[in-house]
């Protein structure tokens, strides 16, 4: 009796981080490879020789480092139809996924719900402390030779009985709050579902029934949402006016999320006195204005991207895939698929 066939599956570039150990182990249960593309018009050009070439593709990977390839449409992935079952990716956000499309095909496509979470909690940790200390400017003063010379150093904002809004109290937002609350934090938070009980008193998190209610109460506010149809342009001129005078304000989710405009306009006035931005709407070449303020501490959206993270990313996309070829359907769908039979 010939031996039942393994899936098929495409990793697109080399997975640096997921252990060679454990690509071993993953290849006992299916046939694995790389595709070798750099970027988008590559990818074009040889994932339909590699399917005319090997046969068809039933799972396939996507790492981490997304913008050469981006988006991931019809366009780009046409060649998977109609033998693929599942597409997943590294990252945690997927705006630059065509996921509709996918679900239309019958295609899983999966996220990582929990890999870059925390890795991201502490970006938004270190730029809540950048925003509140001044610490672009101090460390500019400290290089120029003019020490505290420079303006509004001194004295720098304690964290301490500040009250965090987080807006999106999802797996980051969680981690958010664990690390906030050893700065003696305050944790409110809106959310489009609220925790339980439980989780409330596990986070010391006080949840709040509208965007508007967390804002006009938050000292410190942390965008931890994802980008949707939804959040798109979620913090926009009647948002900022509902904040507290002089808040502090980070963005660890993504730049559309906020209407650039107006948080220019909100910075300007002084009704948020610092921010500390990790995304942009424009990436990645970020509206000047945040380039050259003094208001502004910035980072080239590096929240999710250490050596842990990259490895937990990695590691739940195979367990995706794993998932769904043992047990029927993976671990973190963005969109259910209807079981055929």
């Amino acid at each position: 009796m010939a031996a039942t066939k393994k899936p098929r599956i495409v990793c697109l570039g080399e997975p640096k981080y997921v252990g060679e150990d454990y690509i071993k182990e993953f290849s006992q249960e299916f046939e694995y490879s790389v595709l070798p593309a750099l970027d988008r018009a590559q990818t074009k050009a040889l994932l339909p020789e590699d399917i005319k070439k090997h046969g068809p593709i039933d799972g396939f990977i996507i790492r981490m480092g997304t913008p050469p390839y981006e988006p991931f449409d019809e366009d780009l992935l046409k060649a998977l139809v109609p033998s693929c079952k599942i597409i997943v990716s590294a990252s945690a956000g997927f705006n630059e996924f065509d996921v509709k499309w996918m679900a239309s095909e019958g295609i899983w496509f999966c996220n990582t719900v929990n890999a870059v979470a925390e890795a991201t909690a502490d970006m938004a940790m270190f730029l809540i402390l950048a925003a509140l200390r001044n610490t672009t400017n101090a460390e500019k003063s400290a290089r120029g030779g003019t020490w505290r010379a420079g303006a509004n150093l001194i004295p720098g904002r304690d964290p301490s009985d500040l009250t965090l809004g987080i807006v999106g109290m999802g797996a980051i937002g969680k981690y958010l709050a664990k690390k906030a609350i050893a700065f003696n934090m305050k944790i409110k938070y809106y959310n489009r579902r609220q925790l339980s009980a439980d989780n409330e008193a596990k986070y010391n998190a006080t949840y709040c029934k509208s965007l508007h209610e967390l804002l006009a109460s938050a000292d410190v506010v942390s965008l931890n949402c994802p980008l949707n149809d939804e959040t798109t342009g979620l913090i926009g001129a009647a948002e900022f006016s509902a904040m507290k005078d002089g808040v502090f304000l980070v963005n660890t989710a993504r730049g559309p999320v906020i209407n650039e405009t107006e948080f220019i306009k909100a910075l300007e006035s002084g009704k948020v006195t610092r921010a500390g931005l990790d995304v942009f709407a424009n990436e990645p070449r970020p509206d000047p204005y945040f380039l050259q303020s003094d208001k502004v501490i910035i980072q080239p959206h590096l929240g999710g991207l250490t050596d842990k993270a990259y490895q937990k990313a990695e590691r739940e996309c195979f367990e995706n895939i794993r998932a769904l070829f043992s047990k029927g359907k993976p671990n973190s769908p963005v969109i259910e698929i209807p079981t055929q039979g």
